[in-house]
């Protein structure tokens, strides 16, 4: 089954304001693998699960329409504010119902969301609206998030960082497993297109303030399962990893910039010519 997350106006707001994006690095490995399978123009892209819309602005300048999807009103809401390009349309609806005609998409992208869907009835809807040679991009990344600032102790600082994880994780969702990269291998595995490209180790390195960090980990449906259980808990817990990280940085203002390293993983697969 499906789980709906993230659904609310604040987390949308938190959303846009600390969720990352792939970096253009990333994309463009599913950008020559739609070239190499399909080749251009590259026509129709939709990104499933889109949330508040970072993930569908990188598509824009590529195809010639890009439609974002979500089941949060809230979200769409959110992106569609945020959506400058013009070839940019947002629908409501599952991702295991989409509304567009079978062979019809040239690229189906679900951006950290595909982990929340119902795997096996998005795949086959991800594989009826596809066009011949059309791909199927799944990315996400991992929690374990590093940390490096200048003439600092990066052990110190990432110890600080394993401990605000490990905090959350008895809020984790049951629906996820012990890991998110399993489910996204297991797709992997199941699926049957002979063209198809599994990396599980793609690291990302981006600066921003402390506080966007601590905001990032504050979006995560673990931190959000805390916030709704104990609020109080949830701030002393944000509060503590915050002033013990500024402590190892010798810093005093959670604007203080650090560099933050993203690990990602994804799965690439191109519906067969004759499917």
């Amino acid at each position: 089954m499906a789980y709906r997350l993230f659904e609310g106006k604040e987390h949308a707001a938190s959303y846009q304001r600390y969720r990352i994006s792939p970096s253009d690095q990333l994309i463009q490995q599913a950008f020559d693998f739609l070239a190499k399978q399909k080749g251009r123009p590259f026509e129709l892209a939709v990104d499933v699960g889109c949330g508040s819309g970072q993930g569908t602005l990188l598509l824009a300048k590529h195809f010639v329409s890009v439609v974002g999807t979500d089941v949060s009103p809230a979200q769409l809401e959110v992106a569609s504010q945020c959506a400058k390009e013009s070839n940019i349309t947002y629908r409501h609806c599952v991702a295991e119902e989409l509304p567009f005609a079978d062979s019809s998409v040239d690229l189906v992208t679900a951006m950290s969301a595909f982990h929340w869907f119902d795997r096996p009835r998005f795949l086959r809807e991800a594989h009826r609206v596809l066009k011949p040679r059309g791909c199927l991009a799944l990315v996400n990344y991992t929690i374990d998030m590093e940390l490096s600032y200048p003439d600092c102790c990066s052990h110190s600082l990432n110890q600080v960082c394993k401990e605000f994880y490990a905090a959350l994780k008895p809020y984790r969702s049951p629906h996820l497993g012990p890991s998110t990269i399993e489910l996204y291998r297991e797709a992997y595995e199941s699926i049957s297109y002979p063209d198809k490209e599994w990396q599980e180790c793609m690291w990302d390195r981006r600066p921003m303030p402390l506080s966007s960090y601590m905001g990032l980990v504050e979006s995560f449906s673990s931190y959000q399962a805390l916030l709704r259980d104990d609020p109080q808990k949830a701030a002393r817990l944000s509060e503590d990893i915050c002033q013990r990280l500024m402590s190892v940085m010798r810093v005093i203002s959670a604007d203080t910039e650090v560099e933050v390293a993203v690990k990602y993983f994804y799965l690439l697969a191109s519906k067969p010519q004759e499917a």
